[in-house]
């Protein structure tokens, strides 16, 4: 199915304007196959680089990536020409983003997998959350990033990002990957991100709730609202879900965010309703 003979320098190839870092240790790589969903669901990975996951992905399961280089799309269409050709792997040259915006990346239910370069990980984590066909993530990422989005209400990293992760699903940070089991390594650690989806949830105006309630994490929840809302509502909220005035935003649980958000939504919705 693989073509083990496809040499590549991965130092020489590796681009920084795709944020390439690629994963070569072969035990990080099984932690990654073994934190997977035990199903026969489908899996779509994003940048499999030089394929040295996607070898051990098209064993198990059917197999759609995603890589927007020229170069190593060449290089995996003759590192997995079997697999490609009886079926076993999709391989898509292009920017997922672009592919995303006018779909799902997928048919059918599937799962993700990826090594997600840093600077677009965040944006492809959110999409994901969106897509109703993708059942779950499993991602590496910045280990900034996953914490993040796997963060609980009190630490201090618990953001708008672990908000949205927490209303579709289960989020953990599964493990750390140090930066010298890359090539090239990368300046950061990285961890392994697993979210498993209950639901899909997509509501702009809530995430547009979530920015203004995390603009400043060290001011209070009160002040950071009532730059969109009136005091006086927000205080009302606040005290109407027994949250001080004084609370901050990370100490806040995602449950109380929906319901801050119905009720400031619906005192906007009810002036508007008065007015018109």
């Amino acid at each position: 199915m693989i073509n083990r003979n496809a040499h590549i320098d991965s130092e020489k190839i590796a681009k920084k304007k795709f944020g390439q870092n690629f994963l070569k240790d072969e035990t990080v790589l099984h932690q990654i196959i073994e934190s997977m969903p035990n199903d026969d669901k489908p899996i779509v990975e994003i940048g499999p680089g030089l394929g040295d996951l996607t070898r051990y992905l098209v064993e198990i399961k059917d197999v759609t990536a995603y890589e927007v280089d020229k170069d190593l799309c060449e290089h995996l269409r003759k590192r997995f020409k079997v697999a490609i050709e009886n079926g076993r792997l999709t391989l898509r040259c292009t920017d997922v983003l672009i592919h995303w915006d006018q779909e799902s990346l997928g048919d059918q239910p599937y799962h993700m997998v990826a090594n997600l370069p840093y600077y677009i990980a965040t944006n492809i984590i959110l999409r994901a959350l969106k897509d109703h066909n993708c059942q779950s993530l499993l991602v590496m990422v910045q280990k900034e990033v996953a914490e993040k989005f796997s963060a609980q209400p009190g630490q201090k990293s618990f953001s708008a990002l672990a908000v949205l992760a927490q209303s579709t699903g289960e989020v953990q940070l599964c493990f750390d990957v140090p930066p010298e089991a890359f090539v090239p390594a990368p300046k950061v650690v990285s961890s392994v991100l697993r979210i498993v989806k209950k639901k899909t949830f997509s509501d702009p105006a809530f995430e547009i709730f979530l920015k203004t309630a995390f603009a400043q994490p060290r001011k209070t929840l009160a002040k950071n609202l009532s730059s969109a809302f009136c005091k006086k509502d927000v205080v009302a909220a606040l005290d109407s879900l027994d949250l001080g005035s004084s609370v901050r935003p990370h100490e806040v649980e995602t449950s109380l965010y929906h319901h801050l958000y119905k009720i400031l939504k619906g005192d906007i919705d009810g002036r508007e309703e008065k007015s018109g």
